[in-house]
C-alpha cells in the first residue's frame, strides 16, 4: 500500500463523509474525529465496516453474530464475539480488493492504527464516490432508455393510426364506388366543358375589349366633331359679322358649310348606327355575362370540391410525410435499440464472465467451507467422544459422590454416637473430678486437723 491509486483524505473529511453518506441516526451523531485520531477505537472502526457492508451488500450488522453451523453447539454464547469479528473480517477481505486494498489483516479490526485505518477508509470513500457516479450514469441511461421506448411506442401507435387513416382515405366503400365513378366522370366532363367555356369567355372578353376600344375611339371622335361643330358655329357667328356683300363668296361659303353639315350628318348617322350596333353587342355581352356568372358559380362549386380534394390530398401528403418521418425516427430508434442491445449483450457477457468467476470463487469457497465443515465434524466427533468420556467420568464421579455421601452419612452417625459417648464420658469425668476435688478437700481438711492435733 505504499503506492496508492486513490487519494488519502484527512480525518475531518472522512468523518464528514461517513456521517452524511454511510451512518444514520444516533450513530452519525455520536461518530466524531476522536474515534479515528489519535488512536482509532476498534468498536467505531468495526461499526463503520459493518455499515459499509450493509450499504453495499444489504448485509445487516446483526447478521454477523449468527453462527452458521450445521448443528447447534453446546455453548453458542462463547462464539458470539469471535463470530461477528470473523464475519466482518472475511467479508472485508472479499470487498477491499475492489478498493485496491489487498493486505487487510485481522489487526485492522482488533488493534487498528491511525494511518492504516485512514488509508482503508479513504479507499472505501473513493470506491463509494465511483459507485455513486456509475449509479447516476446508469440511472440516466435507464431513464433515457425508458423515454426512448415510450417514444418508440408512441411513434409506433401514431404510425398505425396514420396508416389506418390513410387506408380509410384512400379506400372507397363498395356502396359508394358507383357514385364515385359517376362523380369522377361528371367531374372530367365538367372540366372539359369548363375549359371550352373558359376559352369562349376569353375570346368574347377579347372581342369586348376590342369593341370598347373602338367605342372609346368613336366617342373621342364624336367629341372632337362636336368641338369642331361648336368651333364652326363660332366661326359662322364671327364670319356673319364679317360678311361682305359678295354673293359669290357667300355662295361658296354656304356650299362649303352645306358640305360640312352633310359630312357631319353622315358621320352622326354612321355613329348612331354604330351606337345601335354597340348597344346590341352590349346586350349580347350582358347575356353572355349572365351565362358566364352561372358558369362561374358552377366553377366555384367545382373549385370548392377540387379544394376539398386538394385539401385531402395535402392531408394525405402530410400524413405520408409524417409517416416517412416517423419511419426514419423508428429506424433511428431501431439503430439506437440495436446499439443498446449490443451494449446490453456486452454487459451481459461481462456479467456472465463475472458470474463464472464468482461461481468458481463460490465453488472454491464452498470447497473450503466443506473442508472446514469436515474438520468441524471431526472436531465435533472428537468433542462427542470427549463428551462421552466426560459423561462416563461424571457418572463415576456421581457414584463416588454417592459412596462419599453414604460414608458421610455413616460417619455422621458414628460421630453422633461418639459425640454422645464423649458427652457421657465428659460428664462422668467431670463428676469424677468433682468428687476427687471434694475428697482432696476433705483430705486436706483432715490433714490440717491431724496436723493440728499433732
Amino acid at each position: 500500500m505504499s503506492e496508492n491509486t486513490f487519494p488519502i483524505y484527512t480525518a475531518d473529511a472522512i468523518v464528514n463523509f461517513y456521517r452524511t453518506e454511510v451512518l444514520t441516526g444516533q450513530e452519525a451523531k455520536h461518530f466524531t474525529k476522536g474515534d479515528l485520531a489519535p488512536t482509532p477505537k476498534p468498536e467505531a472502526v468495526q461499526m463503520l465496516y459493518m455499515r459499509v457492508l450493509h450499504l453495499l451488500y444489504r448485509f445487516r450488522p446483526e447478521c454477523h453474530s449468527m453462527v452458521p453451523l450445521l448443528e447447534n453447539i453446546q455453548y453458542p454464547a462463547y462464539h458470539e464475539g469471535a463470530t461477528a469479528i470473523m464475519s466482518v473480517y472475511i467479508r472485508m477481505r472479499q470487498f477491499l480488493p475492489m478498493c485496491m486494498v489487498y493486505d487487510f489483516s485481522l489487526n485492522d479490526l482488533l488493534a487498528p492504527k491511525k494511518q492504516r485505518t485512514l488509508t482503508i477508509l479513504s479507499a472505501i470513500l473513493n470506491f463509494l464516490h465511483f459507485r455513486k457516479q456509475r449509479m447516476d450514469m446508469t440511472l440516466e441511461k435507464q431513464a433515457k432508455y425508458r423515454a426512448d421506448m415510450d417514444r418508440l411506442q408512441a411513434y409506433t401507435k401514431f404510425n398505425l393510426e396514420a396508416e389506418r387513416k390513410i387506408e380509410i382515405l384512400t379506400t372507397i366503400p363498395p356502396e359508394q364506388q358507383a357514385e364515385a365513378d359517376e362523380l369522377a366522370a361528371a367531374l372530367s366532363e365538367l372540366q372539359a366543358t369548363t375549359m371550352h367555356e373558359c376559352q369562349e369567355v376569353n375570346a368574347k372578353n377579347d372581342s369586348i375589349a376590342e369593341w370598347k376600344t373602338t367605342i372609346a375611339e368613336k366617342t373621342q371622335k364624336l367629341a372632337q366633331v362636336k368641338v369642331d361643330v361648336s368651333n364652326l358655329k363660332e366661326d359662322i357667328g364671327r364670319l356673319k359679322s364679317q360678311i361682305v356683300e359678295s354673293p359669290e363668296e357667300l355662295k361658296s361659303q354656304m356650299e362649303k358649310m352645306r358640305e360640312n353639315v352633310t359630312n357631319i350628318k353622315h358621320s352622326i348617322e354612321e355613329t348612331d348606327e354604330r351606337v345601335v350596333e354597340l348597344q346590341n353587342i352590349v346586350q349580347s355581352v350582358t347575356q353572355t355575362e349572365a351565362e358566364i356568372q352561372q358558369m362561374y358559380n358552377l366553377l366555384q362549386d367545382l373549385e370548392s370540391s377540387m379544394n376539398n380534394t386538394k385539401q385531402r390530398q395535402e392531408e394525405y401528403q402530410e400524413l405520408t410525410a409524417q409517416y416517412e418521418k416517423k419511419q426514419k425516427e423508428l429506424k433511428n430508434l431501431g439503430i439506437e435499440e440495436g446499439q443498446l442491445k449490443r451494449a446490453l449483450a456486452m454487459k451481459l457477457d461481462k456479467e456472465s464472465k463475472q458470474n463464472i468467476r464468482r461461481q468458481k470463487k463460490r465453488e472454491m469457497k464452498e470447497q473450503h467451507v466443506q473442508d472446514v465443515l469436515g474438520q468441524c465434524n471431526q472436531i465435533h466427533q472428537k468433542r462427542e467422544e470427549m463428551a462421552e468420556k466426560i459423561q462416563e467420568i461424571s457418572r463415576g464421579t456421581q457414584q463416588l459422590k454417592a459412596k462419599i455421601q453414604n460414608l458421610r452419612d455413616v460417619c455422621s452417625k458414628e460421630t453422633e454416637k461418639a459425640q454422645a459417648l464423649y458427652d457421657t464420658l465428659s460428664t462422668s469425668i467431670d463428676e469424677l473430678h468433682r468428687r476427687i476435688e471434694t475428697h482432696v478437700v476433705d483430705l486436706k481438711r483432715d490433714v490440717t486437723k491431724m496436723s493440728a492435733n499433732f
